[in-house]
């Protein structure tokens, strides 16, 4: 708190318009968050409701901000899909912190809504225990396809962005949200330890994302390696499959796909690892004729 004071200084060099919009969301996540000191997350409501005090009012503010710069003008739904942007960033940072929030000390940091996880386990902290791997899997993948819901709108609110700054901005945390998904479905180490994209693929991320192309692209790779690893005696697995091809068709029908660079199949890498190949084998070859 103590430097306090530059937070302030910044805010005050603002224009009116911006001031006002920081300044509403501020109150307003502030009051929520207040309410979720004393009261756990019982229900999905009340997970839906403090993700949206976290996050959902982050996204809801920087509607407000693109609105107030006049480079953006978004659909009459902008509230709503606003705040779905901001809760599959969160659900998705809960998803994969689970072992970070439970081992947190003095006391646990608990999320996961007790309507999902109590399906699985007497208390939240079990499913980390091996010998519920099991459950805390099923309730792992329950807790994704959860957060699957959001995905439509997110690509809705992207999809009308114009300003290529705000678009990177927004485009490139909703791709790596969807590929930790991705990684942390079906996934027992989310249990175990930190599970996060390699830093080569979110290098590609970054680099690659520029167009709605290159966001579809990346929707459709990280929901289809999501898909293959769907097990049918899961419990959710028919609702999880529903709701990976309602993304899959919104992808499919911008009819934009064939243009993707691969995010996670790179066939030009795959070849560059060949010629490497080729060329070791080849030296190989040659040092071994020359010593004979």
């Amino acid at each position: 708190m103590d430097q306090f004071h530059h937070v302030a200084a910044a805010f005050l060099e603002l224009e009116k318009g911006y001031q006002e919009a920081i300044e509403e969301i501020t109150k307003r996540m502030g009051a929520g968050m207040a309410k979720f000191i004393c009261q756990e997350v019982e229900t999905v409501d009340d997970y839906d409701e403090y993700c949206h005090y976290v996050a959902g009012l982050v996204g809801l503010g920087l509607s407000k901000l693109f609105l107030a710069s006049g480079t953006e003008a978004l659909l009459p739904d902008w509230e709503r899909i606003s705040n779905s942007m901001g809760l599959f960033l969160q659900k998705t940072n809960i998803i994969r912190d689970y072992l970070e929030d439970i081992n947190e000390i003095p006391k646990s940091r608990m999320f996961w809504p007790r309507k999902i996880w109590g399906k699985y386990a007497d208390k939240l902290e079990d499913l980390k225990y091996e010998e519920n791997s099991t459950k805390a899997v099923h309730c792992l993948n329950e807790m994704v396809t959860n957060a699957l819901t959001h995905i439509e709108d997110c690509l809705k609110y992207m999809a009308v962005l114009r300003d290529p700054s705000i678009f990177r901005f927004c485009a490139i945390p909703q791709i790596m949200a969807i590929g930790t998904l991705a990684l942390c479905y079906n996934n027992v180490q989310v249990f175990r330890g930190v599970v996060k994209l390699r830093r080569g693929l979110t290098a590609k991320v970054i680099d690659r994302t520029k167009t709605m192309e290159d966001v579809y692209g990346a929707f459709y790779d990280f929901s289809c390696m999501l898909k293959t690893k769907v097990d049918k005696n899961d419990p959710n697995a028919s609702t999880t499959l529903n709701r990976l091809e309602a993304v899959h068709k919104v992808c499919r029908d911008t009819g934009v796909l064939h243009n993707r660079k691969s995010y996670i199949n790179d066939k030009g890498q795959s070849v560059n690892v060949y010629i490497v190949m080729l060329v070791i084998l080849l030296a190989i070859v040659f040092a071994y004729l020359r010593a004979n």
